[in-house]
């Protein structure tokens, strides 16, 4: 490494952000950019590991030693070179990723691991000014046309690889815009669009066709996709939310999550915040907004803190987190070793906007107000057992704790159970599996249909950006296989191999 003793030198130092009580008053990221010499000491602290665990941490398998010493030396084209061979889109990764490679990291032993996230957002920003981020169109074109149906991160990677590969690729989108969940679902504060836009610009000059308002299963036949394309991949992603069935859900002011972020998406992107809301599962077509109300998140994750913060800058009266399960701890234990990702409590920056948090809480009723409208919670605390693995196992009410919070704005935040079935699925006669996902092995992505490949959260069920991205490459793979025969490109573990 180009600084053998950095790691002993210089501890872990994130950049800073606007100040909580500024960057409420709008949508934009507020996450500042390292100096020269911050970025300079940050990717000093990678070490010369034997192993470097962060490799295998990564879905990706990013080559993070390797661009983290080209970063030390300055060297930027090569910085980018090393990080786009394996992450198509590390401007997407670099601000919404929960980092499992720094997880992952071996300094993370006894150390802060190192700040990868931040290098990597940097590595790709300064590949933009610099010039080096050009298309990269195919010398030769095959004449085979694959359909990409969903343009989000999975389908995205997808249809890049594939269309470096040489194909001909369409992708298809129901919404006005491409993107998917990193466009509609994940707030402005955290992934501005224009991030978005330059990259499908550029994928659009290296030659993909994108097609908005084109519902598959809907306004667009999938017969004729089947019959104009000799693949098709399925990236539509995991859109039918967790439901909470309890007393009062029809209540007036009881709303899904990615109901309500997608809305504030929409009025910051200048467009009809109910546009096409009737291609969404269980949304009623209604404004929601969160001013002037106590606002309860129902769900502990990452979408319960886009709520929070959206909430936030909505200007809510109060804002109340709750999750099921008991309070994480604040350091590994010893059910959570190194290098594996650890479930410990985690204040995202919408948490230090302003947020009351209570774990082991369940919601027994939503009450309303005679006339329809929600205005209050009724609620109970849990106890927790915890199984032979230290996770928790079951649980009970716990006597005389249940009560009412007042409450008019309910936010369903518990996450995702699987595709949408009606329409494009159901057309298809594809098949599923248990829990009610496209069934596709890993191991060639491909259905039960021979043409027909799935990818992403449609495939694998609700999980992360860099997860959707890595699965959109390796069905890429498949893809081009099935279409060619053999395929120039390269798969995870072929880049694991060189790397380690």
């Amino acid at each position: 490494m180009g600084k053998p003793t950095g790691f002993m030198e210089f501890g872990r130092e994130l950049p800073g952000k606007r100040p909580a009580a500024e960057r409420i008053k709008d949508y934009n990221e507020f996450v500042e950019r390292y100096s020269d010499e911050q970025l300079n000491k940050q990717s000093a602290r990678c070490m010369n590991c034997g192993i470097p665990f962060c490799h295998n941490g990564c879905p990706l398998g990013n080559v993070i030693p390797e661009f983290n010493d080209a970063v030390y030396r300055k060297n930027w084209e090569e910085a980018y070179e090393i990080l786009s061979s394996t992450n198509n889109f590390p401007e997407f990764t670099g601000r919404i990723c929960p980092a499992p490679c720094e997880t992952a990291c071996v300094l993370g032993i006894n150390q802060p691991a190192v700040a990868i996230e931040e290098i990597e957002k940097h590595i790709i920003e300064i590949g933009f000014e610099k010039g080096f981020v050009k298309a990269k169109k195919p010398n030769l074109r095959t004449g085979k046309k694959v359909a990409v149906i969903g343009s989000g991160p999975a389908g995205l990677a997808a249809a890049a690889q594939l269309n470096y590969a040489g194909h001909q690729v369409t992708v298809y989108e129901r919404d006005e815009k491409p993107g998917g969940l990193l466009r509609y679902g994940i707030p402005d504060f955290k992934l501005e669009k224009w991030v978005i836009d330059r990259r499908i610009a550029l994928l659009e000059e290296e030659g993909v066709v994108f097609r908005c308002h084109a519902n598959v299963g809907v306004n667009v036949r999938i017969d004729d996709l089947l019959r104009e394309y000799q693949a098709v991949v399925l990236a539509g992603g995991s859109t039918v939310p967790r439901n909470l069935d309890v007393p009062g859900r029809e209540l007036n002011g009881v709303h899904f999550a990615m109901e309500f972020l997608k809305q504030q998406n929409k009025r910051n992107d200048g467009s009809d915040p109910l546009a096409g809301a009737e291609i969404e599962s269980n949304v009623i077509g209604q404004d929601v907004f969160a001013t002037g109300k106590n606002v309860v998140v129902i769900g502990g994750g990452d979408t319960g803190s886009d709520c929070v913060g959206t909430s936030n800058r909505h200007g809510a009266v109060s804002v109340t987190q709750f999750e099921l399960l008991p309070k994480p701890p604040d350091d590994r234990t010893a059910f959570m070793p190194w290098p594996t990702y650890p479930m410990v409590l985690k204040t995202s920056s919408s948490h230090e906007e302003g947020c009351e948090r209570h774990w082991a809480v369940a919601t027994k009723e939503f009450v309303g107000d005679g006339n329809g409208n929600l205005k209050a919670l009724k609620i109970v605390t849990l106890e927790w057992t915890s199984s032979s693995d230290g996770r928790p196992a079951q649980f009970k009410e716990k006597a005389g704790s249940e009560k009412e919070i007042p409450c008019e704005l309910a936010l369903l935040a518990m996450g995702f159970v699987h595709p949408q079935k009606e329409g494009m699925l159901n057309e298809l006669g594809i098949e599923l599996d248990e829990r009610g996902n496209v069934r596709a092995t890993e191991r060639s992505y491909q259905t039960n249909i021979p043409k027909v490949f799935a990818a992403g959260d449609i495939r694998r069920g609700q999980s992360l950006v860099v997860w959707a991205i890595s699965e959109g490459r390796e069905c890429a793979r498949k893809v081009d296989e099935f279409l060619m025969g053999q395929s120039l490109l390269e798969s995870r573990d072929e880049v694991l191999s060189v790397a380690i």
